[in-house]
């Protein structure tokens, strides 16, 4: 019986779900245009359904799960758990969500939902999925976000992780549309209502631990992270009640998480406060792990990516244009890992 258990465990098919585990580990994906088939008459998601330009059909959209399905498994088998909390963004509905809940290799898991419609014009949300036996959730809201049109909430899920105060934020600020320089105002804008929603939580809850996930559509370098909200990329730059950023190094170092005109971006991004980045002893915390140097991990591994042709080692993603690939997305899920 021992023998087989090791063998479960190196091959890494043993995943635990024992609530006494002392490593948390915290995902986002941007999981790239996941919709439903059903056209919905509020939001612009006519190419999305069978009869529209991606003749997107029940098959298609199985497709995309066992793919997303194969994705959470094989981050969750590296970390040789289930994630505690995934966030995600470009999801439909709860209904995609609770497909996703209920897809065979993450039912272990027994992932419970928090999730709130926005208004954003092409119907898309950001969401979160926990595990109820690591995250004992107390509440969640969604945050408006005025940029002057319709755009994604970020949802702000709060509640306890072995008996300490955590709040989550989920976020996928307005995209570059028209050009970074031109849109990075409405980046701007989102970073402020961010950052002035930390500053509460913080101040209502001194000492609580804050993780801020999302796609930003912007680098850690860029001014609506590094400025706005002060997410600074050096450990000793943190002041109390200051937010750090895993993945500012990373990204000055070439790593990044999706790839545009032959260069890598690094727009999905994990920060958080300086309670969680320092914790007192015998509290959670920030770590790295596996000999990692940094805090942050983006999850690159060959079955991501596009292994031939003009866009080579690229994200594989589900569509080129309207050409189906059956890929995974145009992003690579991101995370960090807690301990005490």
């Amino acid at each position: 019986m021992k023998h087989i258990l090791l063998i479960l465990i190196m091959s890494g098919f043993y995943l635990t779900i024992n609530a006494q585990d002392k490593k948390y580990t915290i995902l986002f994906y941007n999981v790239e245009n996941l919709f439903d088939t059903i056209n919905s008459p509020d939001v612009r998601d006519e190419e999305f359904t069978p009869s529209g330009a991606k003749k997107w059909d029940g098959k298609k959209y199985w497709q995309k799960l066992s793919k997303l399905e194969e994705v959470f498994y094989a981050v969750s088998s590296s970390v040789k758990s289930y994630p505690t909390i995934i966030g995600v963004s470009e999801i439909e509905n709860r209904n995609v969500l609770e497909d996703i809940a209920a897809l065979q290799k993450l039912q272990k898991a027994n992932y419970q939902i928090a999730h709130f419609d926005s208004p954003d014009a092409r119907g898309v949300d950001v969401a979160l999925f926990y595990r109820p036996d690591q995250f004992k959730y107390e509440g969640s809201i969604p945050i408006r976000v005025d940029v002057g049109f319709r755009t994604r909430d970020i949802l702000m899920v709060w509640g306890t992780i072995e008996n300490e105060k955590f709040c989550f934020f989920v976020c996928h600020f307005p995209s570059r549309i028209g050009g970074k320089q031109s849109s990075e105002i409405r980046r701007v804008t989102a970073a402020e209502y961010m950052r002035k929603a930390a500053d509460s939580m913080m101040l209502v809850y001194p000492g609580i631990k804050i993780a801020i996930m999302g796609d930003m559509n912007d680098d850690p370098v860029d001014k609506s992270l590094y400025e706005t909200m002060g997410a600074k990329g050096k450990e000793k730059e943190v002041a109390t009640n200051g937010l750090f950023n895993p993945f500012y190094e990373m990204f000055k170092k070439g790593f990044g998480s999706l790839a545009y005109a032959d260069g890598w971006n690094l727009f999905d991004n994990i920060i958080v406060n300086e309670a969680l980045l320092n914790g007192e002893k015998g509290t959670l915390k920030l770590i790295k792990t596996n000999g990692n140097k940094y805090y942050g991990n983006i999850f690159n591994r060959s079955f991501l990516l596009q292994q031939s042709g003009q866009y080579k080692n690229y994200p594989l993603r589900t569509f080129v244009g309207n050409v189906f690939q059956n890929g995974y997305s145009d992003h690579l899920p991101v995370f960090i890992n807690i301990a005490k």
